[in-house]
């Protein structure tokens, strides 16, 4: 079948198990090929090839909603609704979105990047749908790792409290972007090995009705027997105890059960919860046997080998250098910890890991716990070092605010993927942390230039005793510098002059400091001369630089890979107008007020504007030429 040509998945409703099967085959083949050009998630989608095909069968896309969590894992359902045609352009510029889009089909009805989001919003349109007195099923398809969200919990408590008709898909494959941790994966754990329970209490309930109804106190003790054969046969029934009917587990590769469970479900009246096993990576040996997780985000591979295509001695992650310098420092002072929302393998925390077995936790999908977990150790002595992508803060800041700045916290933040990420888009662009914690009182806000100052500021960061302490890093590789023997500490607020000059000033930092040293050196050969300033720290600014700088009346302009509203250039402008300068010849540049979508991060740097070309444009008309001076 050619998959590029499926228009919707009604395709699938005459279909046999054999043909199902054939098709899933097919189905995983074109994934393999596919992401071997582009990259994406290929080991999620390769785990949930059956379940999707059973869910399409089954249920009717777009009157039932389908809410993928994460969303990294709807490839399936995007060919299924019309979209295999575009898979050449799989989360390429402009192409299509490595998530569920609501703008790219009327068949994705909610966006996720991020965890845990799903139970939320089905709530939300069960509650509307009744208003209305329609009837057609909401099914949210949530992974075993992203239900240790604390926002899924909620709502889990919520759905099954007012008995709403949502039919939860638990798509359990023991693992998320990590190993799963807590005692909700392990209470799963005991689901899977105890076997079909509703079968068991069926047949349990024939029996009890062939006792004799000869007296109260028999009619209640069999009631009993029926309730504590429950909790015999799966231990600790949390979903029936939330008020959701429990099906499963379910083979998630097996067509004829979930077909058989997803019928039951359909049937059902109020909450329930399909609990379905899947094998990440299923069909393909090598996303199969990866015990690491390495396949479940991937560039462009070799198909009959696994080999990634990656450049030839490229300099080590941004994400391994401040890990390597934090395991450098751990050594020197005990007191240091590491702490992660499920992300030691993202933010390169292995080695530490290895090292400081005792003192690395990982605290699954939970960032606000995270948070606040890292806060409570502060006031033990302790030096967390919280290693978090910049679009997973965003959840974690009413606890930045309330739990660690508020009580001037000794909390290392270390925040990964800061700026433009590529390829996952919209929802997953670091860009807002500038503006959000910028505002926050007691807060350093930091961004190295390259790894031998990076190591400076971990050194920095766990020697300063006095509040919060943040560390921006981007996605992919350094510069490949050579670092100094002994870090040493930065001044608070320090910044250095780069490049001299007497016309102008860039102030920027870390990515965006070399489109502005190749700026300043195109506008030399026009006879114009551009400094610039390293502002490593973010917050506090270099004030007495400042001062210097505005004494002299030189224009500047403010260069960030971050949102411009509340972030670096505004508080140059705010700097400005608190001592009495003259803001006129203060322009910014950075990204513009709206969410910017997937594609490689040097195509989004053109698209926004943000190149050296700009640069100089922008300072050719603050800066006079010599004729004009004169």
């Amino acid at each position: 079948m050619d998959l590029c040509k499926i228009k919707d998945p009604s395709i699938l409703k005459d279909m046999n198990t054999n043909q199902l099967e054939e098709f899933a085959e097919e189905t995983r083949q074109f994934l393999i090929e596919n992401l071997a050009a582009t990259g994406g998630h290929l080991g999620a989608n390769l785990g949930v090839v059956e379940l999707t095909l059973a869910l399409h069968k089954v249920y009717k896309s777009p009157e039932d909603r389908f809410l993928w969590d994460v969303g990294h894992q709807s490839y399936i359902h995007k060919i299924l609704t019309g979209r295999g045609g575009q898979f050449d352009s799989l989360r390429q510029y402009r192409g299509l979105c490595g998530f569920p889009k609501r703008d790219e089909s009327e068949h994705d009805v909610w966006e996720t990047g991020h965890s845990s989001t799903s139970l939320s919003a089905a709530m939300g349109m069960a509650i509307a749908r009744d208003l209305r007195k329609e009837t057609h099923s909401i099914l949210p398809i949530i992974g075993d790792g992203a239900l240790t969200g604390g926002m899924a919990l909620e709502a889990l408590n919520h759905i099954g409290h007012e008995k709403k008709n949502v039919t939860v898909i638990l798509n359990d494959n023991e693992m998320s972007i990590a190993k799963n941790v807590g005692a909700l994966h392990g209470a799963l754990g005991r689901m899977r090995s105890a076997g079909k329970y509703h079968r068991v209490k069926d047949d349990l309930e024939w029996i009890l009705k062939k006792i004799p109804a000869v007296g109260g106190r028999i009619a209640q003790a069999a009631e009993r027997l029926k309730d504590s054969m429950k909790y015999f046969v799966v231990p600790g029934m949390f979903f029936e105890e939330l008020g959701f009917t429990y099906y499963g587990p379910v083979d998630g590769h097996d067509f004829n059960d979930l077909l058989e469970n997803l019928n039951y479900a359909k049937k059902t009246e109020g909450p329930v919860i399909v609990h379905v096993m899947t094998q990440k990576g299923k069909g393909y040996h090598p996303a199969e046997t990866d015990v690491k997780d390495k396949w479940h985000g991937v560039g462009p591979y070799k198909i009959e080998s696994g080999e990634k295509i990656k450049p030839v001695d490229a300099p080590p992650a941004w994400s391994s250098v401040i890990s390597e310098s934090l395991r450098n420092e751990a050594r020197k002072d005990t007191r240091i910890v590491a702490v992660t929302p499920a992300m030691i393998l993202g933010s390169k925390l292995e080695k530490f890991g290895e090292e400081f077995p005792d003192r690395l936790f990982d605290v699954g999908i939970a960032e606000q716990h995270a948070t606040t977990m890292s806060a409570g150790l502060a006031t033990q002595g302790m030096k967390p070092f919280l290693a978090i992508y910049s679009t997973f803060l965003q959840r974690g800041y009413d606890q930045v605010v309330h739990d660690v700045a508020r009580q001037k916290l000794n909390v290392i933040f270390g925040i990964d993927r800061a700026g433009l990420v590529g390829a996952d888009g919209e929802t997953h662009q670091g860009v807002f942390d500038i503006a959000f914690l910028r505002s926050v009182p007691n807060m350093i806000i930091t961004m190295p230039k390259d790894e031998n100052e990076a190591q400076h500021l971990v050194h920095t960061a766990a020697q300063y005793n006095d509040g919060p302490f943040a560390i921006r890093y981007p996605r992919g590789n350094a510069k490949g510098v050579n670092t100094d023997k002994a870090p040493y500490t930065i001044p608070i607020g320090s910044w250095e002059v780069l490049k001299d000059g007497k016309d102008a000033v860039i102030l920027t930092f870390g990515t965006t400091l070399d489109m502005a040293l190749e700026a300043s050196e195109r506008m030399k050969k026009e006879g114009r001369s551009v400094r610039v300033i390293n502002a490593r720290y973010i917050k506090p600014l270099d004030d007495g630089m400042l001062h210097d700088i505005m004494k002299e009346g030189l224009p500047i302009l403010t260069v960030e890979e971050a949102v411009l509203q509340g972030g670096f250039g505004s508080s140059i402008l705010e700097f400005a107008e608190e001592h009495g300068y003259s803001s006129q010849w203060v322009k910014r540049m950075g990204i513009p007020d709206r969410f910017i979508e997937h594609g490689s991060v040097d195509k989004l740097w053109e698209e926004i504007g943000l190149t050296p070309d700009n640069m100089v444009h922008h300072l050719k008309h603050m800066v006079p030429t010599k004729q004009q001076r004169a």
